[in-house]
């Protein structure tokens, strides 16, 4: 499986700007701008928030996955990824994805959903691909 995205970019970084469609007709056109990526959204998009929502699904995939195949089989996962875009010595880049999720898991012990929330954040693809660039966090709560 692949999955596509295209971006048509129109001036310079700073005034210019893009926009976004993916693909599979899911989203889009999602309009990108510098001022979206370091000041305010303004209705715009950005890469690290189309990483967040990458993050997001997928980790939630994951631990929706890693509970069922341990036999507890989450009611719910709701889970929020927060990426920081920040300025570093080596100029801009993604430092950090905090994933923050809280999910209704039937008959499990706080000690085994930890575990299990824990692994998902390992196994998880797209914690794979940032693993060793970026600072993963990981915030479970069992309700």
């Amino acid at each position: 499986m692949e999955s596509r995205a295209r971006t048509a970019w129109k001036g310079d970084l700073v005034s210019g700007s893009g926009s976004t469609v993916l693909a599979s007709g899911a989203a889009g056109p999602l309009e990108v701008t510098w001022s979206s990526r370091t000041e305010a959204p303004a209705g715009r998009t950005s890469p690290e928030e189309l990483i967040a929502a990458a993050h997001a699904s997928c980790y939630s995939m994951a631990f929706s996955h890693g509970l069922a195949s341990d036999g507890t089989p989450p009611e719910s996962v709701d889970t929020e990824a927060t990426v920081t875009f920040a300025q570093t010595d080596d100029g801009f880049r993604v430092t950090k994805s905090a994933l923050v999720v809280r999910a209704t898991v039937p008959g499990i012990s706080e000690e085994a959903f930890q575990a299990a929330a824990a692994a998902a954040k390992d196994g998880c693809p797209v914690s794979q691909a940032l693993k060793g660039n970026v600072e993963i966090t990981l915030e479970a709560t069992l309700v």
